[in-house]
């Protein structure tokens, strides 16, 4: 039997490469005969990720097009988009493969585009609220569109519109069918990403320094990424000490974190919100006000709409804003209970195995053995 090689464009944050990433496992798991291989950029996050964990990741020169980022990016973006294309026809056509699949990215538009234009098999999964300017493009060019929210589905121009959930790492699944009581002490998991989120640090440390009795038996895990880490760090001083914080700059037991906490404090991206659901954690969720498209609030807006989580956006962020929320939420173990069962619902188990059994279906790819 010739190989079977599927191309999946995916990079620049955790939020598109870890779900990418457990699709390619699950794909790799069916069938182990097919090659995949990764399209991002030079200097992606997908580059530390990806090998490590035995995929190839080819390059395209593309950067960044959203509006909030310097005009001089954005210009050499635009100047260098026509090798862009280029590279990706190339690609295409040295690979030949039989599906290729948009996860997010700034290598997606590109490669995508192509692919449908010179006929090669091809889909979007997008994970947001409110799809990108790319991928509402791109709905009009490729085979099917899967979809997490039923919110994104009016923005996009397909015929193949289909529901997915998001795919999540296997130990947070994991640690998502654990049920937990309240503990002592009350746990507060507060992060930001992998990249941290200052207005989130700021307010936290604020909040922790300027004390109060409603910390007794508080314990907070905060992870600050590397640009705050040593500067939070400090702040904290004896609160250290005091065994009240555990500052971190990077989780490397995300599953293990989501598990004793009762409280997350975080954004609300469409990775870390599907990380929520799959635990059936309870949240205050900070959207990032500059993401493209306005997409993190308006992933949080669906779950605040279906009583599912909390939401501070970052212009009413403050260190009593966001004390006060938690204080709220603590003294209310009915609401807290009532948010972690509705939150759930957002979550599709084995969402990565179903998305790539649809996949190889679609290419007439079934189960090695």
């Amino acid at each position: 039997m010739s190989k079977i090689r599927i191309l999946i464009a995916a990079g620049g944050t955790g939020g598109h490469i870890y779900p990418a990433l457990a699709i390619a496992e699950a794909i790799k798991n069916i069938h182990p005969d097919v090659i995949l291989e990764f399209v991002g950029t030079p200097n992606g996050l997908e580059n530390k990720i990806l090998p490590p964990k035995g995929f190839r990741v080819q390059h395209l020169p593309i950067g960044r097009l959203n509006s909030n980022v310097p005009w001089r990016e954005r210009l050499k973006t635009l100047l260098f988009l026509p090798w862009a294309f280029v590279t990706s026809v190339f690609l295409l056509v040295s690979r030949r493969p039989v599906f290729v699949l948009g996860v997010g990215g700034h290598a997606s538009g590109p490669l995508l585009l192509m692919a449908s234009l010179l006929g090669y098999r091809s889909a979007i999964w997008e994970p947001n609220a409110m799809p990108g300017l790319a991928n509402r493009i791109l709905s009009r060019f490729v085979d099917d569109c899967w979809v997490v929210f039923e919110e994104a589905k009016p923005h996009l121009h397909n015929r193949h519109l289909h529901d997915a959930g998001m795919p999540v790492r296997h130990e947070i699944e994991n640690a998502g069918l654990q049920n937990k009581a309240e503990s002592h002490p009350f746990r507060i998991l507060i992060f930001g990403g992998s990249q941290g989120a200052r207005g989130i640090n700021n307010a936290a440390l604020a909040m922790l320094q300027e004390g109060g009795d409603w910390l007794r038996d508080v314990h907070v895990v905060h992870q600050t990424g590397s640009f705050d880490f040593a500067r939070i760090k400090e702040g904290y001083g004896e609160l250290l000490n005091a065994g009240l914080v555990d500052v971190r700059e990077y989780l490397h037991d995300m599953a293990e974190q989501y598990a004793q906490a009762d409280l997350v404090v975080c954004r609300s991206g469409a990775g870390t919100l599907s990380e929520l659901a799959a635990c059936g954690k309870v949240a205050i969720l900070i959207p990032f006000p500059f993401a493209s498209d306005d997409h993190q609030r308006k992933n949080a807006d669906s779950l605040v709409h279906k009583e599912a989580a909390v939401m501070i956006l970052q212009k009413d962020l403050s260190p009593q804003t966001l004390r006060d929320a938690i204080i709220a939420l603590r003294a209310d173990p009915a609401r807290r209970a009532r948010m972690s069962e509705r939150i759930r619902v957002f979550h599709r188990s084995r969402a990565a195995e179903q998305l790539a059994g649809e996949f190889l279906e679609r290419i007439n790819v079934h189960a090695s053995g």
